[in-house]
């Protein structure tokens, strides 16, 4: 345990947005007067002591006075082994590729998509994406993470060989159908597709358990990704209605009630199609139930939802941050229900 935190925090260090990392520390010392020698001080004993990353200090809001809570968030360390033994591994690839996603759960989709060797086997696939009435094309990197390797095309700005030239260039494997959300998603945020973020987990008893409903919100760029500076939003279960602010993962950045350009409120949007999201969501998690703990990214348009993505490394700060909450506790039952099997 002590060596693994060790290598933690080693890692934490390598992988460390240091420009974030002082923009934050100047922040909270300025916001409660502690020095930043101090606050260094009690950063790197709480990345042992809770198994948090650097950052997760700030955007958990250990720098306030409430040290018993503490204790109750889920940060990085723990979410890594959390994750590894929910989804060991050697059944989470058709999770981390996107390649084998689609092959996986094509059922729950909306939207058409291709893979670059198949485009390459049979160039004639691409006619539909190239000549697709709404104008773009998605291209992915199969493994892309947190919004990364994605890029929206005019498909009027291609034929069929220099799609595929493209691709091979800026290192795309997939080929996807343009999505246009729901109207009123599309009034709320209009610069991206924005997601709801379910968090299934399939327990000891073989059973879907919801852990959390959140709706990705884009500011105004083409992603809706929270590492982006995008917000995300709490959803009651029972509803689909927001039931609280957005939140920023920048600590520096206000929640907001209501969208920040649009001015559509936020608290109180109702989710469309939400009873048809759920179920959806619950099938797919037993879809693959060897991968037990799941964030699933769904697109809703204006007939229905369909799955975009399912995360097994999925985001503790968009299941923790909207709710101001730590919950670990939650996490903790499970795996102690699953370890006892």
């Amino acid at each position: 345990m002590k060596l693994n935190r060790i290598l933690y925090f080693g890692y934490y260090l390598k992988q460390l947005d240091r420009e974030k990392f002082s923009r934050f520390l100047n922040y909270v010392h300025h916001e409660t007067g502690k020095s930043r020698m101090a606050l260094l001080k009690e950063i790197t004993s709480s990345v042992f002591l809770y198994n948090i990353s650097l950052l997760e200090y700030f955007q958990f809001g250990f720098y306030g006075d409430n040290k018993s809570e503490r204790k109750n968030w889920a940060g990085t360390g723990f979410m890594y082994e959390y994750q590894r033994l929910m989804n060991p591994p050697s059944s989470r690839r058709i999770l981390d590729d996107k390649r084998e996603f689609y092959k996986a759960y094509q059922e729950f989709f909306v939207h058409k998509t291709l893979t670059l060797d198949a485009a390459e086997a049979n160039p004639e696939l691409l006619d539909e994406f190239l000549h697709h009435a709404i104008g773009k094309l998605v291209l992915k990197d199969a493994t892309g993470k947190c919004g990364s390797g994605v890029a929206v095309v005019s498909n009027r700005d291609f034929d069929r060989q220099s799609l595929l030239s493209h691709m091979h260039r800026h290192r795309f494997d997939l080929i996807e159908e343009f999505l246009v959300q729901h109207p009123a998603l599309q009034e709320l945020a209009p610069t991206a597709v924005n997601t709801v973020r379910i968090f299934t987990q399939v327990n000891a008893r073989n059973e879907v358990e919801l852990l959390g409903c959140r709706l990705r919100i884009a500011v105004d760029g083409p992603v809706d990704n929270m590492a982006a500076g995008n917000m995300a939003a709490p959803i009651e279960e029972s509803t689909g209605i927001i039931n609280g602010a957005a939140v920023f993962s920048d600590i520096t950045r206000q929640s907001c009630e209501t969208h920040p350009v649009t001015g559509v409120r936020i608290w109180g949007f109702q989710i469309p199609f939400w009873q048809e999201i759920l179920t959806l969501v619950e099938r797919a998690a037993l879809k693959h139930p060897q991968n037990r703990s799941i964030g699933w990214d769904v697109v809703v348009t204006e007939n229905g939802p369909g799955l975009i993505e399912g995360n097994h490394d999925w985001c503790k700060l968009v299941w923790q941050l909207p709710v101001n909450q730590g919950l670990k506790s939650i996490l903790i039952k499970h795996q102690q229900e699953l370890t006892k099997r």
